[in-house]
């Protein structure tokens, strides 16, 4: 069975770090751009940064660049991202995924909740 089971997530005051982790199981995802999503109360769900295969970011949103760091070990099989400068509209379900997504491959995500 595949699967991508991110964690990290938590409760953090404005200003604070934290830095998320998806372990991908089933297969590898070496050979194909990855991206981290985020869906917000109300919102749908928005692409947040992606990384190639070889670990070059291709694209973060305005909103979180200079404040997050895509970033991927493929021996490990694991995508990171590391949030610095939180802000409370930072607040979401942080998922992972291919970039482009795949449907079959949603996770449960892993809640990020930033209080000012």
């Amino acid at each position: 069975q595949v699967q991508l089971v991110e964690s990290g997530g938590g409760l953090v005051q404005a200003g604070g770090s934290l830095k998320l982790s998806c372990a991908a199981s089933g297969r590898t995802f070496s050979g194909y751009n990855m991206g981290w999503y985020r869906q917000a109360p109300g919102k749908g769900r928005e692409l947040v940064a992606s990384i190639s295969p070889w670990g070059s970011p291709l694209n973060y949103v305005e909103a979180v660049k200079g404040r997050f760091t895509i970033s991927r070990d493929n021996a490990k099989n694991t995508l990171y991202l590391q949030m610095n400068s939180l802000k409370p509209e930072d607040t979401a379900i942080y998922y992972c995924n291919l970039y482009p997504y795949s449907t079959a491959y949603w996770g449960q995500g892993t809640q990020v909740t930033v209080s000012s």
